[in-house]
């Protein structure tokens, strides 16, 4: 990745990803889907990101609060360091 970011940057990326919690996604599959979402939207969790997770979090409360668990706990174990480099 071309710079650091955050823990809840990158979930917030994953986030807005098509890949779902029942994918079970490996640590390389959600390395690689934050990646690609990165090359599409540029280096940070861009406007598209922002405005997919709120909109996502206005439409679907119920739903919301789970997945961003989720994306959270999947970037943990995806990149153990915390961040990004």
């Amino acid at each position: 990745m071309p710079s650091s970011l955050s823990v809840s940057e990158l979930a917030q990326i994953l986030f807005a990803s098509a890949l779902q919690e029942s994918d079970d996604p490996t640590p390389i599959q959600i390395r690689s889907t934050i990646e690609h979402r990165q090359l599409v939207d540029g280096s940070e969790c861009g406007p598209h990101c922002v405005a997919c997770v709120a909109q996502e979090a206005g439409d679907h409360p119920e739903f919301y609060l789970a997945r961003m668990r989720w994306a959270l706990r999947a970037v943990a174990g995806a990149y153990p360091s915390g961040v990004a480099a």
